[in-house]
């Protein structure tokens, strides 16, 4: 009978307690609980790559954690319906199968999501016109987006703030539960840094580890010998003057000839440099993983490979701010012929990291 008195007398309590933890404001305390900052560094494993260089970021294991959590968290959206893993979908190395994403309420997004990995090497802005100069800058984009997300960052703040898991989790990353959006950005750029893709048949074979197939082989030699018209037989795909590097980009906007001039509704870089001579140049984007991320261009209007092969092949538009190497292959076009092409995507596909796809890592917290 003293034990029941006593349980009942400690739930009656329980209100009073939890009272007496607010401040005078009614937000909570500084420190509501007993998790600790622990900035222990996140080991990354970077393979053939180049140390990055994370600045003034460095990922720490429990930032990465926090920023694993934002990156999967529909509450950043208005409506609580999407995340940002919901235009970028791991198994599709972090983009969309979607032409355009759609966004709450049904509206579609204007340019085909980007991928997301080795962005630790990227070596200018973010987004196809780089518009955001850090990827922290683009982490927090969407959220305000009128065709994304459609939500305010102060009412973001407030629904995380609400649960004790994220109150928790800024405390270990940042050392107190403060819930800021630059904190946020900060997480969530530590987490997408550590989405690294190195690990592809190719990786492999450039370590020794395994052999290319007779047309991989022939595929990786057109790929990287250049285009020569006066010596057709000799002529390459001159894919790596574009797409070299231990990432397969140049770290570049660039004007691919997919339209003449009177066709460029999508003005690209210049809509944020205000720079005629940017005029439909977007960011060269990685070739990584390229055989699971279709559909392609910044439009996403070739579905297949053997599309975007067919448009550099013959079908560059000439127009002001074209890349003049790619001018210069019209004269003849690249000359590939169909076993080439067929070679050429065998390669390609020697570039798609299969572990990145269902690396446990990267993948959403919140599943059961």
């Amino acid at each position: 009978m003293k034990k029941n008195k006593l349980l009942i007398l400690s739930i009656l309590l329980i209100p009073l307690v939890f009272s007496l933890c607010k401040k005078d404001n009614g937000t909570l305390p500084t420190i509501t609980t007993t998790a600790e900052y622990d900035d222990t560094p996140y080991e990354l494993f970077i393979g053939g790559f180049p140390p990055p260089q994370f600045n003034d970021n460095p990922p720490t294991i429990e930032g990465v954690k926090l920023g694993r959590m934002l990156f999967y968290e529909k509450e950043l959206s208005k409506d609580n319906s999407i995340s940002c893993a919901s235009c970028h979908l791991q198994k599709h190395a972090f983009t969309d199968p979607n032409t355009f994403s759609e966004g709450v309420d049904g509206s579609l997004g204007k340019r085909q999501a980007m991928s997301v990995f080795n962005t630790a090497w990227h070596r200018n802005e973010f987004f196809w016109d780089g518009r955001a100069h850090l990827l922290r800058d683009q982490s927090l984009m969407p959220i305000e987006d009128e065709l994304e997300m459609k939500e305010t960052l102060p009412n973001v703040i407030e629904k995380l703030t609400e649960r004790e898991e994220y109150r928790l989790q800024f405390i270990r990353a940042f050392g107190d539960n403060e819930i800021t959006a630059e904190r946020m950005s900060l997480a969530m750029e530590q987490f997408m840094n550590t989405i690294v893709s190195n690990r592809s048949k190719y990786d492999q074979f450039l370590a020794g580890e395994i052999s290319l197939t007779a047309s991989e082989e022939r595929g990786r030699d057109l790929f990287f010998t250049e285009y020569n018209p006066g010596f057709p037989d000799e002529s390459g795909a001159d894919c790596a003057h574009c797409h070299g590097g231990a990432n397969f980009d140049n770290g570049q906007y660039m004007n691919n000839g997919l339209d003449v001039e009177a066709d460029q509704d999508d003005i690209g870089r210049e809509e944020v440099t205000g720079n005629a001579a940017d005029r439909a140049k977007f960011k060269v984007t990685s070739l990584r993983n390229i055989e699971v991320t279709p559909p392609y261009m910044h439009d996403g209007r070739f579905a297949t490979l053997e599309e975007v092969i067919d448009h550099y092949n013959d079908g560059i538009k000439i127009s002001p701010t074209v890349n003049p190497a790619l001018e210069y292959t019209t004269y003849t076009g690249l000359m590939l012929t169909e076993q080439d092409k067929a070679d050429l995507i065998a390669f390609l596909k020697t570039l798609t990291d299969q572990e990145l796809l269902t690396d446990e890592r990267f993948s959403d917290p919140f599943a059961e």
